[in-house]
């Protein structure tokens, strides 16, 4: 046996001539997986917890004119009556598209019962001799036609789809003003929401504390067991409150959320204050700006105009048809159309065609008679919409003025219910006030707290109402 020496992971055998052979190094390649391991394991503890922390806290915070302006960028009814818009902009170019000429083809083939016969006189022998052509016919037809006059037709059928598509951009205006209303004041109730919840907290807190003064006048002798029962009823109605002021903020929330077409799932915040917006703007001034820029008005106008359209698209039939044709034709007895021994292979023809309907026993006259009375159903509606507009301006206008006024004394019910709480709490520790005082000024204060809250809210909704009465899409609610 031949004696083998390992030196450094090199293998020596004897074998006459010493020959080195290298030895595998499993310590090395433990070693390069080592690193490796080292290298990925960080990565992915970071592709596992930093990342989709990084990525819960990149949030996305809205405050009101924010989640007005995406709410109008991604509201999916919104979308609806933009595709409304721009169908209505193609039934324009297609009405436009009706005065140009007219270009129509036809192919045709025709099997005869038999052949047929035409007799032709020979001028060799001077008698009539027959002629007989194939029994199968194929012509080739090309038509331009150009209508010269429709009675009006074609004029007004173009110019009440561009009142149609008038319309419907006014009709987008009015989702958009509908679709504003709607966020800032489900986002003004989320705001009021929030701040009651901020009540009731600071409520509870209050009671707790009373409670925890009651419980040590009660250990030492100076107050009833009584006191102390009923700061505990108190703080446990103060509980339930806080839930049901709680539970408030979610639906909101869900609700802001479908209105902006934002999942669920999504980190979003919002953000703002009941902040007291002025409003400066005579009733007169709200009144005439509503029936320049109220899109209702636009769209009653333009169904007026539409129907007066179709009054003359009905009393089309009364007056003659005219139109002017160019023909091409080719006929053949095979399908490539190149004539027979009948007849030639083309032709053209040209000429101008009237049509006049001249009596169809009142049919017109009755459907134009229709049309008209429409028409004045509209008119009707439309002064009646008037009024309604002047009206509902009126009516936002006194709601905001009473809302204004409903601040001014909430603000003084708060701070006159701080000082009786602060004079209640004073003369109890004192050992000259009852519990129940101070329990009542707690309720006092609790109540004007939530006062001042609805009025402020109810302030800036009004705010955001007559905006919308005006016809004005005031996403921020400041004055303009």
């Amino acid at each position: 046996m031949q004696p083998v020496h390992v030196i450094q992971g090199y293998t020596l055998k004897a074998e006459g001539n010493f020959r080195m052979r290298k030895r595998p190094d499993f310590n090395r390649k433990e070693s390069i997986v080592t690193r490796i391991l080292n290298i990925l394991i960080p990565l992915l503890l970071i592709w596992l917890f930093v990342l989709p922390g990084r990525a819960a806290s990149e949030e996305i915070v809205l405050d009101m004119e924010k989640a007005v302006r995406k709410g109008l960028e991604r509201n999916q009814s919104l979308q609806a009556v933009r595709e409304l818009v721009l169908g209505r902009e193609y039934g324009a170019r297609s009405a436009r598209g009706a005065f140009g000429p007219r270009l129509s083809t036809s192919y045709g083939y025709t099997r005869l019962d038999e052949k047929p016969e035409t007799r032709v006189l020979d001028p060799v022998t001077g008698r009539m001799e027959s002629r007989y052509g194939s029994r199968d016919q194929w012509l080739l037809n090309i038509n331009i036609h150009q209508p010269l006059f429709t009675g009006f037709n074609l004029l007004s059928t173009y110019e009440r789809a561009k009142l149609a598509h008038e319309q419907s951009q006014s009709q987008l205006s009015r989702a958009e003003l509908e679709l504003v209303l709607e966020i800032q004041t489900t986002f003004l109730d989320l705001l009021a929401a929030r701040e009651n919840v901020r009540v009731a907290e600071d409520s509870l807190t209050r009671l707790h504390s009373h409670l925890e003064v009651s419980r040590s006048f009660y250990e030492v002798g100076l107050a009833p067991r009584l006191d102390v029962l009923r700061a505990k009823v108190d703080v446990s109605e103060a509980e339930q409150e806080l839930i049901s002021a709680q539970n408030q903020v979610d639906p909101l929330t869900s609700r802001l959320d479908m209105l902006l077409h934002l999942p669920g799932d999504r980190g979003v915040v919002y953000r703002g204050e009941l902040e007291f917006l002025p409003f400066t703007l005579a009733l007169d001034e709200c009144r005439e700006t509503a029936l320049k820029h109220r899109p209702d008005i636009f769209i009653a106008d333009k169904s007026i105009q539409m129907a007066l359209k179709d009054e003359r698209i009905t009393a089309s039939n009364l007056y003659p048809q005219i139109g002017a044709s160019f023909d091409i034709f080719r006929r053949g007895d095979d399908p490539t159309v190149s004539g027979s021994r009948m007849q030639d292979r083309s032709e053209w023809r040209a000429g101008v065609q009237l049509e006049w309907t001249l009596f169809e026993w009142g049919r017109t006259r009755y459907a134009r008679e229709q049309a008209r009375q429409e028409t004045r159903q509209l008119m009707a509606e439309y002064q009646d919409l008037l009024q309604s507009v002047a009206f509902e301006v009126k009516a936002d206008y006194l709601l905001l003025q009473e809302s204004r006024k409903r601040i001014t004394v909430a603000r003084q019910g708060m701070e006159e219910a701080r000082e009786s709480y602060r004079m209640a709490v004073a003369r109890y520790e004192a050992q000259v006030g009852t519990s129940t005082d101070v329990l009542d000024a707690q309720a006092n204060l609790t109540s004007a707290g939530a006062r001042l809250i609805r009025a402020e809210s109810d302030y800036l909704k009004a705010l955001a109402s007559i905006y919308r009465s005006m016809g004005q899409k005031n996403i921020s609610l400041s004055q303009q």
